[in-house]
């Protein structure tokens, strides 16, 4: 599903709007859907929900592989959210995808600096572990949050070095 909300001043047409990939397991499907209500109010944002849409059990691998590839196979800038109950394992299915960097955050600061000098591209929150008003913290921090470079751009380049067996 595709939700686009537009509510900044500056924004003439649809291609203007940030671009996030969500989705979420039976354990994260709650806070997801507070964080889509929270995105919806700000506005900016084209969401693109990859599930789930219940709280009936689903696997979380499946979830994070489908918002890995969204943020990874395209043209344009897309950054992604996953949720399970405590994070962990939907983000370490998360980097399973290639050019995933997936972060699994729990406080203001780790969001903050997981895109300043790791340029994660997937923030992870667990269900079970923040809760609604600390996560639309953690996203509105992490979307805003822009690489900072310089010698970090020689680290993130080592990571993907590893990835790519050439480290």
């Amino acid at each position: 599903m595709r939700y686009y909300f537009k509510k900044l001043k500056n924004l003439e047409k649809a291609s203007d709007l940030m671009k996030i990939a969500i989705g979420a397991d039976h354990g994260g499907y709650e806070l997801k859907e507070s964080i889509k209500k929270h995105l919806e109010e700000v506005g900016g944002y084209e969401i693109t929900d990859y599930g789930t849409h219940s709280t009936d059990s689903v696997d979380y691998a499946e979830i994070a592989f489908k918002v890995g590839n969204a943020v990874t196979n395209s043209d344009e800038k897309i950054l992604g959210i996953l949720c399970c109950g405590t994070g962990i394992g939907i983000s370490m299915a998360a980097n399973k995808v290639k050019g995933v960097r997936a972060a699994c955050c729990s406080d203001y600061f780790s969001a903050k600096f997981t895109r300043l000098h790791n340029d994660a591209n997937i923030l992870c929150m667990g269900g079970r572990v923040v809760g609604p008003g600390l996560a639309n913290e953690m996203v509105d921090v992490f979307l805003s949050t822009e690489f900072e470079g310089g010698r970090h751009q020689r680290r993130v380049d080592q990571i993907t070095a590893i990835e790519n067996g050439t480290f």
